[in-house]
C-alpha cells in the first residue's frame, strides 16, 4: 500500500485529533476517510454542474446538431 506525507500546523494537527477523538477513531482512518469524501463531493459537484450545463443548453445543441 502506498503512503503518503502530509504537513499539519499544529493547530490543524490538533483539531484533527480532537475530531478524531471525538468520533472514537484513529487520526490516520478519520483523514483517510475525509480525504476519500472530498475527492467524492467533487466528483458529485462536477456530475451535477455538467448535468445542469446538458439540461440548460439542451434545446441550443439540439438546433445547433
Amino acid at each position: 500500500m502506498a503512503g503518503l506525507n502530509v504537513r499539519f500546523t499544529d493547530e490543524e494537527l490538533d483539531s484533527l485529533r480532537e475530531r478524531a477523538e471525538a468520533e472514537g477513531r484513529s487520526m490516520q482512518s478519520f483523514v483517510h476517510d475525509a480525504v476519500v469524501k472530498a475527492i467524492n463531493e467533487h466528483a458529485r459537484l462536477f456530475n451535477e454542474a455538467a448535468d445542469h450545463v446538458l439540461a440548460v443548453s439542451e434545446e441550443l445543441n439540439r438546433r445547433l446538431a
